[in-house]
């Protein structure tokens, strides 16, 4: 065996293991993505990936928050769980190994694209970064990992019968579309004095959609770049508050990692009013994701790969932004999540 296969077999053996040993819990994951773009801030998706696992990670503490429990059943709670834990842990193993790939190639000056098969990494991806190394598109990089990523899930999470019959078939799913629990929010100062966070994001419909999760990928995307002045609030943001998964990283005014004696009572009091919590009231309950949520252990990736058809090379443009929201946006959807508790939970 020569020498330069033994090495081959060498850097995707540490490849591998540096992936799995980040990949433990959102959590890790999540601070992986941000010390990446921190070190290739030319690699923008890796930016994007830290700020969407940072609101996947506050979903997955929602399960077992304040309002959800009040709408769903231990089975459907860990139905969630399961369906976000899962695509986020097959993301994260598919691009994050590619993002060491890279950086290997980055230090070494080699193209190591050939390689990228024997990580399981479609052939759709290949001739991205090879140009990348030459042209450092940067824009392009991340719109093929956007649409690469989203494909990966399609058929390991999206199109499996369990996401389909207890996830999306779930009247729990359509509440929380009408609840508007489904925004993917970038917190960040709009002027350095400021004594609370603004946030900027859009609210996601239709994730059964691949096309759908890629338009939302590539707005998010713009919305992320587009504004230099913002970009580099969001940056610091995310650079000086750790991720915990609690609700409470960009919004401590409204919502505590603790619980609270109220959140066993049986009917919802709102307890919102405009942008702060009404006088004496506790409280939102958001927890930490290592407080309610143990590690999980996956399942190999399975599937085959997802590129046939060379139409989704037009995915790679641009196209038209989606519906964004702002503070005042997000503030009224979590009023009129209140008043739909209040509503329901007198009824039963």
């Amino acid at each position: 065996m020569s020498s330069l296969i033994t090495h081959d077999m060498s850097l995707v053996a540490n490849i591998r293991r540096r992936t799995a040993a980040a990949n433990r819990n959102n959590v890790s994951r999540t601070a992986a993505y941000l010390a990446f773009y921190r070190e290739h801030p030319e690699v923008h998706w890796a930016l994007l990936a830290h700020l969407v696992s940072r609101n996947s990670g506050w979903s997955m503490t929602d399960l077992r928050g304040e309002w959800l429990p009040r709408l769903m059943d231990e089975q459907d709670i860990r139905a969630f769980f399961w369906f976000l834990e899962r695509s986020n842990w097959l993301i994260f193993h598919d691009a994050y190994a590619q993002l060491l790939l890279f950086a290997e190639m980055k230090r070494t000056g080699t193209d190591l694209t050939p390689l990228l098969p024997r990580l399981g990494v479609s052939r759709f991806m290949q001739p991205v970064w090879r140009e990348f190394l030459a042209e450092q598109d940067s824009v392009r990089l991340t719109r093929a990992l956007i649409v690469n990523e989203q494909q990966y899930i399609e058929q390991r999470v999206v199109r499996k019968p369990f996401a389909r019959e207890q996830v999306f078939a779930n009247l729990a799913f359509l509440a929380q579309s009408v609840l508007s629990l489904n925004q993917v929010l970038f917190p960040y100062k709009a002027h350095p004095a400021d004594r609370r966070l603004s946030v900027v994001g859009i609210a996601v419909h239709n994730f059964p959609s691949v096309r759908q999760r890629i338009s939302v990928g590539k707005t998010l995307y713009r919305l992320l770049f587009a504004d230099a002045r913002r970009h580099e609030a969001i940056v610091r943001w995310a650079t000086r508050i750790p991720h915990t998964g609690s609700r409470s990283d960009y919004w401590p005014h409204l919502f505590s990692p603790k619980p609270h004696g109220e959140a066993a009572e049986n009917v919802y009091r709102p307890r919102i009013d405009g942008a702060d919590l009404q006088p004496g009231r506790p409280k939102l309950y958001s927890p930490a994701l290592s407080a309610v949520w143990p590690d999980v252990e996956h399942a190999p990736a399975d599937g085959v790969d997802w590129y046939r058809d060379e139409k989704w090379q037009e995915a790679l443009e641009d196209e038209e932004d989606l519906p964004t929201l702002d503070s005042e946006a997000y503030l009224r959807s979590l009023r009129l999540v209140e008043e739909g508790l209040e509503w329901i939970t007198a009824l039963t």
